[in-house]
């Protein structure tokens, strides 16, 4: 029989992410690296011969939905011993030895710095768990060409690890120490990006805007990336998350001025509105500079949306820190914001601290959330009647119609027979649903 008339079948690859963007753009990553091993993704559990649950580690919950789809594997490892089941990301780094512990039908294990080498693990070529912090760059290590695209939307990271130590968070012990891209592989990966199609690129890190890469003319400050990224023909828009306050530099907040491509949405993470609470999750800023802050950036974009994160009844937290926080949020305006009740991460200077007592911090959270989402569907209604620009990602459930991200990241559902995904069309807004704009074309 003729091999070439009969190719072997390839194998199928199924990832799960959990948790943020970084996540997304790793199973990417990782996707890419397994197809130089003959996989292919899918999109059925059941059809799979590996299964990869990306993890993430900022809230317990996360930790716990992992041995829970962990356990509704086991009958379909039992059906299919030669199955392989891997966990990748900040769980499989905080918790390596112990999810195998647990979880005996688990094949590797391997941390967010290491998943270069997971083709060598399934070849047997690597140790099944691997969690250490690698002295190489895995960039280095992994596909140079990123895979053939279609969305016209895409993530790029340029920054991984946290230098900052906040009490709460893992991110230090799961991700490690600051580390920024050199500014001619960024650029290169974008470059491929967007010949690929990409029009719009999100930049990523913990610490996104502290990124401070290498350049052939010496070391480059965020900003002035954003800049060399807009020179790129082709490329309509940049983003970036997650941002902290103290490294919004002058030039960071000069880009948001005077680069076109760079859209008005800011997602600048504060926690809280109360500088004894801010002290002790060691945040090294205050509420006061916080706002201080927000008028800069509304002075250089006027018209700029604002995002943020909030963690309500972190250790210590009283009434009247929390009332601290409702003032900051009413002084604001966000244009959303994501709130969560407090969660003890092991491991962390936050973890062994008196907790709120959860119906209390229940109560805070709603209080807050309301607030919130009182200031969402405003930001939302004051998009009607304007003319935004609307770059199509996929088509919509009706006939003619397709979906979209507004230039504030909105969805934006417009009639469009004609249009193509990868459009990038003018779009007057009609309507403000509860989490979604609706428009029509602009003539």
């Amino acid at each position: 029989m003729n091999d070439q008339a009969n190719p072997p079948a390839a194998k199928k690859l199924f990832i799960k992410t959990y948790g943020c963007q970084m996540n997304v753009y790793d199973s990417q990553r990782m996707a890419e690296a397994m197809a130089t091993e003959g996989y292919v993704l899918t999109d059925d559990q059941a059809d799979a011969d590996m299964v990869l649950l990306n993890t993430c580690h900022i809230r317990e919950k996360a930790a716990e939905k992992l041995y829970s789809d962990l356990g509704r594997l086991k009958p379909l490892k039992a059906e299919r011993p030669d199955l392989k089941i891997g966990v990748a990301g900040c769980v499989a780094q905080a918790e390596g030895e112990e999810i195998v512990r647990r979880m005996p039908l688990v094949d590797l294990v391997v941390g967010p710095q290491t998943y270069h080498r997971l083709p060598a693990m399934v070849r047997g070529e690597a140790p099944a768990i691997l969690t250490d912090f690698p002295s190489e760059d895995k960039f280095d290590h992994l596909p140079q060409n990123r895979a053939t695209r279609r969305a016209p939307a895409a993530f790029l990271t340029v920054q991984e690890g946290c230098d900052k130590f906040c009490a709460f968070c893992v991110v230090p012990y799961t991700r490690g120490a600051e580390v920024s891209r050199p500014v001619d592989r960024i650029l290169r990966e974008a470059r491929d990006l967007v010949d690929r199609g990409v029009r719009e690129i999100t930049l990523l890190g913990q610490n996104v805007n502290g990124w401070h890469g290498a350049g052939s003319d010496g070391t480059w400050g965020f900003g002035r990336l954003i800049r060399a990224l807009a020179g790129i023909e082709g490329l309509d828009r940049i983003r970036y998350t997650t941002s902290h306050p103290n490294d919004m530099s002058d030039d960071l907040i000069a880009a948001h001025r005077d680069v076109p491509q760079l859209m008005p949405y800011l997602h600048l993470p504060v926690q809280s509105g109360s500088d004894r609470i801010l002290k002790a999750m060691n945040r090294k800023h205050t509420a006061a500079g916080y706002l201080r802050l927000i008028d800069r950036i509304r002075e250089a974009r006027p018209d700029i949306l604002l995002t943020s994160d909030f963690i309500v009844g972190f250790p210590g937290e009283t009434d009247a820190d929390h009332r601290d926080t409702m003032r900051l949020v009413a002084e604001v305006g966000f244009g959303t914001a994501f709130s969560f009740k407090y969660s003890p991460r092991p491991g962390t200077p936050a973890y062994e601290r008196p907790e709120v007592d959860s119906h209390v911090a229940d109560e805070r959270l709603q209080e807050l959330q309301a607030l919130l989402t009182k200031q969402q569907k405003a930001a939302q209604e004051g998009m009607v009647g304007r003319t935004l620009g609307v770059l199509f990602e996929k088509p919509g459930r009706q006939a003619g119609q397709m979906i979209g991200k507004s230039d504030y990241l909105h969805s934006v559902f417009v009639d469009a027979p004609r249009a193509q995904v990868g459009d990038l069309v003018t779009v007057r807004i009609v309507e403000s649903a509860t989490n979604s704009l609706h428009g029509e074309l602009a003539a």
